[in-house]
């Protein structure tokens, strides 16, 4: 019999393991419950007010108990990522056992490729035409209801690829969309704010601007504070910004394409080109001065606000929440958030539903709520307040416009924000840099990241001697990576061939080691 302990010892915690390993405050779901499985990059405070609030909303509508499943893998970034790698598990499924048809790396890379359209006869189709056929004519899923925040970037992305289907939303409700006065307009400050074939829409706005901490400003005598994303090349705060990694935040890198737009209007006649090098230039000096690269743009308000970092860039409702969050009774915070004077567009973060969603009427319902006139009141609407959040002041902006009516200031907790009036202050011009999201972030990694011990020392050594001319001139080349490179040479390998892009990325990298230590010596030189 003692020789049968060891064993069941070991069934044991193989079926208690996973009980005790899930996170604190998941539980399963009981009976008669049903699940809605979500995927977002949304913090925990909203994550707690949504659920609560659809859980009971719905129980009082229907009688029937709802439970929202959160999936939190990463930022935005992480989260496209994963799915596509789910829908092409799950498609690589359908084609070979369902259809009964081979694989291969052609049809890997066609059938969710928005490049590869069906032909008009069916019987006409190639190979990557018929799964690409396949593919939208299909439920195949991955197990997931609905992508729930980040940008409108990344939802147009998933909405080409085909893993986001129409949810009727849009359609079924005109009254809400369009032109119009009250209405939530298709596009605002150039900005998409709901999909026209309905596969996503925006629900809350998204500004972009700098998080700082006053008694870390005070310590380092800076005065005024940071307005402008120039500011954050002040050489006083060397080793003192907390960025993300672009390439995996696509929040940051939002705030980086403001950067180059705000850039690329200011160069007037000198063009976009010289705009797109000027903000580079910009990017590069922030990028000295950042003390690290976090892979969660959620960080860097948290560092900000416990003095690890003196400023950041970052997405308003992350600056405004954890201010809110470490507010004292007489209403002053160490952590203060503004938008960058000139130099951010008003977006949203969306939601969608996915392809194949397990439970997709439950998915129709969610949406419904979240666009309704209760769902919007929970992103800035006073804890306490009629209709607001219980527990969390979100700090976030409603996208119905009805609710910045001026009677209901009392009761929102950025009462004085008004994002459809900030909207024209910016105009965001896709033509300029929609097609170069990737590039930028891709040349943000070998300019800032990659090579960042030699561009600090480099920017010590310029500090160190008062920015002598050509060893500043040497600092800032940023030709290996101009407009022409970014929408040419760049954009492609990032299109295509990892082996391409991950060469790309070393040949550049080396170049501008050399080059930082090129300037790190003249600078010392003092020339």
């Amino acid at each position: 019999m003692r020789q049968l302990f060891p064993i069941l010892a070991l069934l044991l915690a193989v079926l208690v393991g996973p009980i005790l390993l899930r996170p604190k405050g998941e539980r399963g779901t009981r009976a008669g419950e049903q699940a809605l499985v979500v995927i977002t990059p949304h913090n925990e405070a909203i994550r707690s007010e949504f659920g609560r609030a659809f859980a009971a909303q719905y129980l009082a509508r229907t009688g029937q108990r709802v439970r929202v499943d959160w999936r939190t893998p990463g930022g935005t970034s992480e989260i496209g990522r994963y799915v596509a790698s789910e829908y092409l598990a799950a498609f690589q499924n359908h084609w070979t056992r369902t259809l009964g048809r081979s694989w291969s790396k052609a049809i890997e890379t066609s059938f969710d490729n928005p490049k590869v359209v069906p032909a008009a006869d069916p019987a006409r189709d190639t190979p990557e035409q018929q799964a690409r056929r396949a593919f939208l004519a299909s439920d195949v899923g991955c197990k997931l209801d609905l992508f729930f925040g980040g940008g409108a970037y990344d939802f147009q992305q998933q909405a080409k690829a085909g893993r986001l289907v129409d949810c009727g939303f849009i359609q079924a409700h005109p009254e809400l969309f369009g032109a119009g006065s009250g209405k939530i307009p298709q596009t605002l400050s150039g900005e998409p704010f709901w999909d026209p074939q309905g596969r996503w829409v925006g629900n809350v706005v998204s500004s972009f601007g700098i998080c700082y901490n006053t008694d870390s400003l005070v310590r380092l005598g800076i005065a005024p504070p940071p307005a402008r994303w120039a500011d954050l090349a002040d050489p006083r705060f060397f080793h003192e910004i907390a960025l993300a990694n672009p390439t995996q935040s696509s929040s940051v890198n939002k705030a980086f394409e403001m950067l180059i737009q705000q850039q690329m209007s200011a160069a007037g006649e000198a063009g976009v080109a010289e705009g797109w090098t000027r903000a580079l230039r910009l990017l590069m000096k922030i990028g000295a001065n950042a003390r690290y690269f976090t892979d969660s743009s959620t960080k860097i308000a948290l560092d900000v606000e416990a003095g690890e970092a003196a400023a950041g860039m970052s997405i308003d409702f992350y600056g405004r929440f954890q201010s809110e969050a470490v507010r004292k009774s007489d209403g002053s915070s160490r952590l203060q958030y503004v938008n960058a004077v000139g130099g951010t567009s008003v977006g949203v973060d969306p939601i969608g539903l996915l392809r194949g969603a397990p439970h997709p009427e439950l998915a129709r319902e969610f949406i419904a709520f979240v666009m309704s006139s209760e769902g919007q009141k929970l992103w800035n609407w006073k804890v306490g307040a009629p209709g607001g959040p219980q527990r969390y002041a979100l700090r976030r902006l409603p996208v119905l416009p009805a609710l910045y009516a001026p009677e209901l200031r009392p009761l929102r907790s950025d009462s004085e924000v008004d994002p459809y009036a900030l909207a024209q202050s910016f105009t965001y011009r896709s033509e300029w840099t929609g097609a170069l999201f990737q590039s930028i972030a891709f040349t943000f990694r070998v300019m800032c990241i990659d090579t960042h011990d030699e561009l600090t020392a480099a920017w010590r050594a310029l500090i160190a001697a008062g920015f002598p001319p050509e060893a500043t001139a040497a600092f800032e080349n940023v030709s290996a990576v101009n407009y022409a490179v970014a929408g040419g040479r760049m954009r492609a390998a990032l299109g295509g061939d990892k082996i391409k892009e991950v060469q790309l990325a070393k040949e550049l990298a080396d170049q501008f080691r050399a080059q930082y230590r090129g300037a790190a010596e003249l600078a010392r030189a003092g020339r």
